[in-house]
């Protein structure tokens, strides 16, 4: 059902990205995947691929943060197979910056890879993704609904996201499909201890932590099943932002 269908995926050379695209890459769908400066994990993730499948994957570089590069991003990502069918917004960037020390540059550069680009991004690709009656799905966070303590202009950003993907089901529609997933403790940050990690996981409903495979499973739902599904947020946190 997925063959020959073209998708892709922003930061994809490591962690959820490079789980989405091994499952996506398995279902039959050709793969352009992006990356910024992580050119070795996006190599070998590529051979990996490359080996089970000749032909079917394509590494794109460029930083999301230039706005006018986009639409050259796309235009490489088509021209590859001919088409586009998904765009997959999953560049993130996340640290703290808590409003006692928050600079511009911060607000600039989370705003920029997390609401920003990703726009600019589904601009570019909007007419390709019409042609093919295609989709896109955006990498948000439960933290849009319930900010993070210390991580204001992230989870502004995320916020802004949820906005956007309701907003371009809308300007985007009947064609193009446009849906969010929001992770919850899949992943853990850098410089996490041991404690904190267990007071989240205790939040879940189901007493554990997710997996990447997770976020990618939810992923090929949206473009595979969800044919009625347009401007919504599925959310796999295990049931955390219900437990208050």
């Amino acid at each position: 059902m997925l063959g020959n269908k073209v998708v892709l995926i922003t930061g994809a050379a490591h962690r959820i990205g490079a789980s989405t695209a091994q499952l996506l890459h398995a279902e039959g769908m050709n793969l352009v995947l992006h990356y910024r400066s992580s050119r070795d994990a996006a190599q070998k993730l590529q051979e990996k691929l490359l080996e089970k499948r000749p032909d079917s994957v394509i590494l794109v570089q460029t930083d999301l943060h230039k706005i006018d590069n986009l639409p050259a991003l796309v235009k490489e990502a088509t021209d590859a197979w001919g088409r586009l069918d998904v765009l997959i917004n999953n560049a993130s960037t996340f640290y703290q910056t808590p409003i006692n020390r928050a600079t511009e540059k911060q607000w600039d550069d989370l705003m920029g890879t997390n609401l920003k680009a990703p726009f600019f991004l589904s601009k570019a690709a909007a007419a390709q993704l019409k042609k093919n009656q295609g989709c896109i799905i955006n990498m948000v966070d439960i933290h849009a609904e319930r900010p993070l303590k210390a991580y204001p202009i992230y989870s502004m950003a995320k916020a802004g996201l949820v906005m956007m993907t309701r907003a371009l089901a809308s300007e985007l529609g009947p064609e193009v499909r446009v849906n969010g997933v929001a992770p919850g403790a899949i992943l853990w940050p850098e410089n996490i201890d041991d404690i904190t990690k267990q007071r989240i996981v205790s939040r879940t409903f189901l007493k554990r932590k997710g997996e990447p495979n997770d976020i990618a499973s939810a992923i090929l739902y949206l473009i595979r099943d969800a044919r009625y599904m347009s401007g919504q947020i599925l959310t796999i946190d295990g049931g955390r932002s219900l437990n208050s």
